[in-house]
């Protein structure tokens, strides 16, 4: 036992999670998970936890409570800096960890593109606290609508821009035209005859671009249905007083921006710069070892890959890859440990999806070679989230929360829980 080498985990996330997973009760390693949150949460759901159709517990589960009897420690930390030669990280409690193998899986953050107004103006969803706070101002602009007299800033209040039409972009579309199509007028009768708009902005050419044609096609056309704007081959430039700056000069009077283009790599003081490759991502070889380092790992959204020759720019910064990633690497790991070769990664697309609104999803499996839409979409979607979510009792508070919000298309979630230190970030 006390030969054991130490593994430090970097994140617990997808990639993080599914590494972890498989080194539960292992005799050749000690495994410590470092995260700044004391939970581990499922990033693809924030968005309805924002649009008040879940709640945070649905999405989330203590990882305490996850390692139990499981013969891993956890540490609640962000960390501050590497020291790589004497394999020792310092932590943001004070404290500071040594290593023998470590593991970066801390994911990525929101990628404003050098624009900090963007950053400090719009609503972003990359964790439970963005969600919640997103969702708190969401709630106070509607209040302020209710009992706002002037009809163009009643617009203003009510006109929401969306700016990125992957799946977080679509998805939060579809939610928030499902509120104002069946609850709005229900919850502030006040803001009847009320106009306002919801707009979707992306600078490619489709919306969920990497997906097939026939999903372009299909979400283009289910959003519309919503009555949803949408701008293709244009650009967010800016967000001041309340107006939105696009690249072909439209100007949009909108109090709410939320920004889902895009995301670069979280970066770590000690790792050489030359270990860092498009989007911050660490360069990594078929085994998921960092460019230039013996017993240093990075995977999921931190790691870019050019060895998988159906991926030579990298796999996409999304769930499955890292999940297996993490799950390779694990394998990996206790293939060396018993003196065996490693196996390099090779990534199995099990396809894309995407809702739109309540009723309807689409989805592209297999490489895109079946597509499924409407009920059999949904179906899969439904499918899919649930199974993925890391416990019985979120899957039981999820399936019940949707139950709930699709037989009576509403959900009683919408309150505003005010955190100090959110408020004071606009």
């Amino acid at each position: 036992m006390e030969n054991r080498k130490h593994i430090v985990v970097i994140g617990g996330g997808f990639a993080g999670l599914s590494f972890v997973k498989h080194l539960y009760r292992n005799g050749h390693y000690s495994v410590t998970v470092v995260d700044k949150n004391n939970y581990n949460y499922f990033t693809p759901l924030l968005y309805q936890v924002a649009t008040s159709f879940l709640e945070p517990s649905s999405i989330s589960y203590p990882f305490r409570k996850l390692f139990r009897k499981k013969d891993i420690a956890f540490r609640m930390a962000e960390l501050l800096k590497v020291d790589t030669s004497a394999q020792r990280l310092y932590l943001s409690d004070g404290g500071t960890l040594d290593y023998d193998i470590l593991v970066f899986a801390a994911g990525s953050r929101t990628n404003f593109f050098g624009n900090e107004k963007l950053r400090h103006n719009t609503f972003s969803l990359k964790g439970i606290d963005d969600a919640l706070y997103m969702r708190n101002e969401l709630i106070k602009t509607m209040e302020k609508a209710a009992r706002e007299t002037d009809p163009a800033e009643r617009r203003r209040l009510l006109t929401i821009v969306i700016a990125g039409g992957g799946p977080t972009g679509v998805e939060v579309a579809g939610m928030l035209a499902e509120m104002r199509k069946y609850i709005l007028l229900h919850d502030y009768p006040e803001l009847k005859n009320a106009s306002g708009d919801i707009y979707v902005i992306d600078g490619a050419p489709y919306l969920l671009a990497p997906m097939s044609d026939k999903t372009h096609e299909a979400a283009y056309k289910e959003l519309h249905k919503l009555r949803v704007k949408i701008k293709l081959n244009t650009h967010v430039n800016g967000f001041e007083n309340d107006q939105v700056l696009l690249s072909d000069g439209t100007i949009i009077e909108a109090k709410t921006l939320i920004w889902a283009a895009g995301v670069i790599a979280n970066t770590f003081e000690g790792i050489a710069p030359e270990s860092i490759g498009k989007g911050n991502r660490m360069i990594t070889d078929a085994f998921n070892r960092v460019q230039g380092y013996d017993n240093i790992y990075a995977i999921g959204d931190i790691s870019i890959q050019f060895t998988d020759k159906e991926y030579p720019k990298g796999h996409p910064q999304l769930a499955q890859p890292a999940i297996q990633h993490g799950k390779a690497l694990a394998k990996n790991l206790m293939r060396m440990a018993k003196g065996q070769e490693p196996k390099p990664f090779k990534y199995f697309d099990r396809g894309d999806m995407a809702i739109i609104g309540k009723q309807y999803a689409v989805a592209d499996l297999f490489k895109h070679k079946v597509h499924l839409g409407g009920l059999l979409g949904l179906m899969s979607w439904l499918f899919i989230h649930v199974v993925s979510l890391v416990n019985y009792n979120n899957k039981i508070k999820t399936l019940y929360n949707w139950a709930v919000a699709y037989a009576t298309r509403d959900q009683a979630l919408r309150m505003i829980f005010r955190s100090e230190n959110q408020e004071n970030r606009r």
